[in-house]
């Protein structure tokens, strides 16, 4: 599903790989959590993308954990991964690009091994669990996360940025991670739907043919971080016919029922969920602290039938979730299915819209 491939064979691919999960695909969870689980140092405005320099192995090892915990789509080292980001370190613009496809590579390469079900050298006991589809989504963060000051979660870029300004700097980078080969173009944790209407436009401009998701995220469970109501934003993702799906994601799980249904009376496209654990990030501090409200692992995953009942079609979890959490959660969808006396691909889940 390249970005020289046919807009409707994609978008029929993603189709069939939704009711092939059975209805609703599990998502990944949270990288730099497990990242630093494993001994990552992540005190860097790079983030988790500073690992694609570091320890690209480590990367590749959480990308395996969250296949073996049930995982359906698998998300690239890219969030925080930016060409300017990349050059203000020094990097080549070469290297920075580079960089760049290698975060999709890394991902690709544990879906390969995960397929095989073991391999030699350190995942010589790897062994995968049945095989199921798996795609690979490459991330794209907002203009915000590449700032690393917090913006990300308000939405407050200042009246300098325009959308020309968000689409200059987003262009060569979709460009990159487009040509690297994905199957999905994740673009994640908007905050405003002045940033959504950048990447729209950069979709048709660049003719992009690979399935793409909008996913903002949410402080009250009405609006994008910004305050731009979420049914604006959603329809903004909507009206773009290269979208696939629209949701939101490190968004506290108390909100995402609420979001979900005000979604969906603006489209029909299939709902995409993966908040965060319930904690605050506080951008002066650069922490996660608990917040009033907060959901323990249990109180999250209790949640998933009630969201996939209201119409959510891809269900996982952002900042401070785990590999345990994305397991919890694929136990609790075929809960949910047996529930209903289904069998994972019930006619009134929305399915992929055709792009």
């Amino acid at each position: 599903m390249g970005r020289g491939g046919d807009v409707d064979g994609a978008a029929g691919a993603l189709r069939r790989f939704v009711r092939e999960a059975g209805g609703c695909a599990v998502v990944d969870g949270g990288l730099a959590t497990e990242l630093e689980a494993h001994g990552a140092d992540l005190h860097d405005e790079l983030w988790s993308a500073s690992c694609l320099v570091s320890a690209p192995h480590l990367i590749r090892k959480v990308h395996l954990d969250y296949l073996d915990a049930g995982a359906n789509i698998i998300t690239s080292a890219s969030y925080q991964a930016t060409i300017q980001g990349f050059q203000a370190r020094g990097l080549s613009r070469e290297r920075s690009e580079a960089l760049l496809r290698r975060s999709v590579h890394i991902a690709q390469e544990a879906r390969a091994i995960f397929a095989e079900g073991w391999s030699k050298g350190p995942y010589a006991n790897h062994r995968s669990s049945p095989r199921r589809p798996v795609l690979v989504a490459a991330s794209i963060g907002s203009y915000g996360a590449y700032l690393a000051d917090g913006s990300e979660y308000t939405g407050d870029y200042g009246i300098s940025v325009t959308k020309e300004t968000l689409k200059s700097f987003h262009r060569r980078r979709l460009q990159v991670l487009a040509d690297a080969g994905p199957d999905l173009i994740a673009f994640e944790t908007i905050p405003n739907k002045l940033e959504a209407q950048a990447y729209a436009e950069l979709l048709e401009e660049n003719d992009v043919r690979i399935p793409a998701w909008f996913s903002f995220t949410s402080k009250d469970g009405h609006s994008a971080a910004s305050g731009d109501p979420i049914t604006e934003c959603a329809a903004v993702a909507d009206a773009c016919a290269r979208v696939g799906a629209v949701g939101v994601n490190c968004t506290a799980p108390r909100l995402v029922h609420g979001l979900i249904l005000s979604i969906r009376k603006v489209t029909s496209k299939p709902v995409v969920v993966y908040p965060n654990s319930g904690e605050t990030y506080v951008a002066e501090t650069k922490e996660w602290v608990e917040s009033e409200g907060g959901a323990s692992e249990t109180d999250f995953v209790s949640c998933v039938g009630k969201w996939r009942q209201a119409g959510a079609a891809l269900v996982g979890g952002c900042c401070r979730t785990s590999p345990a959490t994305v397991r919890a959660i694929s136990w609790a969808l075929r809960e949910s299915d047996d529930a209903v006396g289904g069998d994972g691909d019930r006619d009134d889940f929305p399915a992929v819209a055709v792009l």
